[in-house]
């Protein structure tokens, strides 16, 4: 128990756990009913809460000084994740300059076949998710797309938008650009190639799985037509970025990510080398280039790509404040709760029950699924559950990089599924189908929880705290 001893040292206030799960409880209703009744941002919810907590301090008589120490000390907690979202900002951008990312699409769009529409569904989305590091942006481009072309195969719309959906958020998942994934090795102090590395042992068998039955699942439809895939590659055309060798920095990028080289400098030496590519086919003035690396990339004006505009004006700094401010604010909330004794209390009244590595993973990943089924918002499940549960992992001598595979399992791909949450009401809305519909067939989601509550409960695949990354 050592570890949460000194987790409760920092603590200015000593609480029962009940008194502790009563505040938890009370905090978890507010941002719920907040944010899903009153459909606020989850900033506002968290500044609400925030100044809720404040109040109770004051009360308790803690003073502002420490209060406003211990929000400090959470925020540097995750400093990591708040510098590199600039960098993946700036990535984004010069991916996007430079032809990487559409080329990248262009390519992927000859995995589409027929015979096996569900697959291709789930493989395009998979790469082109993991290519731009958003799940949303893909179900909203690309997914748009594939429920259009079923509708002309006469497929399943709820097995399609499954398959979009699955796809969407593996890339998501194991995208180095993605702000969920940045989150969840930041917040526990691990690099970010090093989560993304074993994140695999759960991820790729699920992938498997999923491939296989969605191969299973697609109908023989030679017959369809193909003139929507056929739009998307002559719109990426048009956009004048598509060239074989602007791929050149995702090669840089996975050769330095597998030789566990630091995230940052990784990062830097791909945005390098697109910069030198980017004037290879295009000559952008300083002044442009600047405003790219800041608002993002836009295609030039007077070329129409319809919605593959879309899908390449990304990036920039800019695209990367609405998360960085979340993060300092639910960062903030955590060292908040843990200054008023309410996360050490919480610990302290289930820390008899977290006597090993099944048992911790099953409450860590019940605690992200909770958060993401009664607030709707994956970036809260993962802050607050690798917060509040990374000392038992260090007293259970387990790595870091356990928990924070956990969080993204149970959190970041557990969004989609529940119809109010940020992600099931926006891909309803821009797939035309509800959340209810494609939820029996978005097996990659529920087989990556599945999969680390079985490593979880068996050991496999877990890692000592003393080893080094695989």
């Amino acid at each position: 128990m050592k570890k949460e001893e000194e987790h409760m040292d920092k603590a200015l206030l000593r609480m029962r756990p009940r008194e502790a799960l009563l505040i938890a409880v009370m905090v978890v209703v507010v941002m719920g009913i907040t944010m899903i009744g009153f459909e606020w941002v989850p900033h506002l919810s968290v500044i609400f809460v925030l100044c809720g907590l404040l109040v109770f301090g004051k009360y308790k008589k803690i003073s502002f000084k420490n209060m406003q120490s211990g929000m400090a000390s959470g925020v540097v907690s995750g400093i990591g994740a708040i510098y590199l979202f600039f960098f993946i900002g700036l990535l984004v951008s010069a991916l996007m300059m430079a032809g990487s990312i559409p080329t990248l699409i262009y390519y992927g769009f000859e995995l589409i076949s027929p015979k096996i529409f569900y697959l291709s569904a789930f493989l395009l989305t998979g790469i082109i998710g993991m290519a731009i590091g958003s799940s949303l942006t893909t179900c909203a481009t690309l997914g748009v797309a594939f429920i259009g072309m079923g509708s002309a195969f006469a497929a399943n719309p709820a097995i399609v938008a499954g398959a979009v959906v699955s796809g969407a958020f593996f890339g998501d998942k194991m995208s180095p650009l993605s702000d969920t994934t940045s989150i969840a090795a930041s917040i526990v102090g691990i690099d970010l190639f090093e989560h993304i590395r074993n994140m695999m042992y759960t991820t790729l068998p699920a992938f498997v799985i999923t491939a296989i039955i969605f191969w299973i699942l697609s109908g023989n439809l030679n017959s369809a037509d193909l003139a929507g895939v056929q739009a998307f590659k002559t719109q990426l055309e048009a956009s004048g970025l598509v060239h074989g060798y602007t791929l050149l920095p995702f090669f840089v990028l996975l050769v330095l990510a597998i030789k566990k080289v630091n995230a940052i400098y990784t990062i830097i030496a791909t945005i390098l080398t697109a910069l030198l590519i980017t004037f290879i086919h295009s000559s952008p003035s300083i002044s442009q280039l600047g405003s790219y690396f800041f608002t993002g990339y836009k295609p030039n004006e007077g070329v129409d790509l319809g919605e593959v505009g879309k899908l390449i004006s990304r990036g920039g700094i800019n695209s990367m404040f609405f998360t960085q401010t979340i993060v300092i604010l639910a960062l903030s909330l955590g060292g908040l709760l843990n200054t008023l004794g309410v996360l050490p209390a919480l610990l302290a009244g289930v820390g008899h029950v977290l006597t090993n590595a099944g048992r911790a993973t099953f409450t860590v990943a019940a605690t992200s699924l909770g958060i993401n089924v009664l607030i709707g918002e994956q970036y809260l499940s993962l802050l607050l559950a690798g917060n509040t549960f990374k000392p038992v992992y260090e007293r259970l001598g387990l790595h870091p990089r356990n928990i924070s595979r956990t969080v993204e399992d149970a959190g970041t791909v557990i969004n989609p599924l529940v119809p109010w949450s940020v992600c099931g009401v926006f891909i309803s809305n821009v797939l035309g189908v509800q959340v209810i519909d494609y939820l029996p067939y978005a097996f990659f989601c529920y087989l990556s929880l599945t999969l680390t509550l079985v490593f979880g409960f068996t050991g496999l695949t877990l890692s000592k705290a003393e080893e080094e990354p695989t």
